[in-house]
């Protein structure tokens, strides 16, 4: 229940690569945006693919054995006490991530990926979705054990493909009262342009990132620095202001 007078809000988090870099995962286009020799956008594209798929699945396969290396952090692990205080003080609650690693689950929140888990493959021949992080092997694809097809893909969205759970999204920007935005460029689209539709519905923006993102507006409250230094005391400050 929210205190007496008080009104219901409904907090939208976005999380980008700068929550889960102080656990060690490396933003898509550190260490200069290469892998072997190549720009990583080549190896995460539908074209990329079809015409190498060998090198493809090493790649995601590779990233796919170091998940369990990684632990949430203190970013993480904040963002889901948030989320209880908030949900038992009668406030809602969504969690956006454009990560693929599971940080969040670990955690224990239960995000939305936009951009798919690392954790799950996909058949592209029946559409089976399983979680799999048993079969890491770079140099073996996993076959489908329901249809028979000789490889299942990651499960992440790739350049070019259309982002899960617009929809769902789109409606939680509609209707939230706050956004907080941790540790995104705010180059990538769609999600890009989430931060001026929430402004657009009248909700209170706050930004967590390093350097000011590509996206940041001056009605914004941008918060500086590391994810890990910056959103346990923000969630904090806001959970007392939500009277929770």
């Amino acid at each position: 229940m929210t205190p007496s007078g008080a009104r219901a809000s409904s907090i939208l988090f976005l999380t980008g690569a700068g929550v889960s870099a102080d656990s060690g995962i490396p933003t898509f286009r550190g260490a200069g945006g290469l892998w072997e020799g190549r720009r990583v956008e080549e190896v995460a594209t539908p074209r990329a693919w079809r015409a190498d798929p060998a090198l493809v699945w090493r790649f995601y396969q590779e990233r796919r054995a170091a998940l369990r290396r990684h632990e949430p952090n203190a970013a993480h692990r904040a963002i889901c006490n948030f989320e209880r205080r908030a949900s038992v003080a009668g406030h809602a609650v969504r969690l956006v991530t454009q990560n693929v690693d599971d940080l969040h689950e670990r955690a224990g929140s239960r995000p939305l990926h936009m951009h798919g888990e690392l954790a799950r493959l996909r058949c592209e021949a029946c559409a089976r979705i399983v979680l799999d992080l048993e079969h890491v092997d770079p140099e073996r694809f996993v076959p489908c054990s329901a249809c028979g097809a000789a490889r299942l893909r990651p499960d992440v969205v790739w350049f070019g493909e259309l982002p899960y759970f617009l929809d769902e999204i789109e409606r939680e920007l509609d209707t939230c009262t706050v956004l907080v935005s941790i540790g995104t460029s705010g180059i990538v689209h769609p999600a890009a342009g989430f931060l001026a539709m929430a402004r657009a519905s009248g909700a209170r923006t706050i930004v967590n990132s390093l350097d000011e993102p590509e996206n940041l507006a001056a009605e914004d409250d941008f918060r500086p620095g590391r994810a890990i230094d910056v959103v346990p005391a923000l969630l904090d400050e806001l959970a007392r202001e939500l009277g929770c």
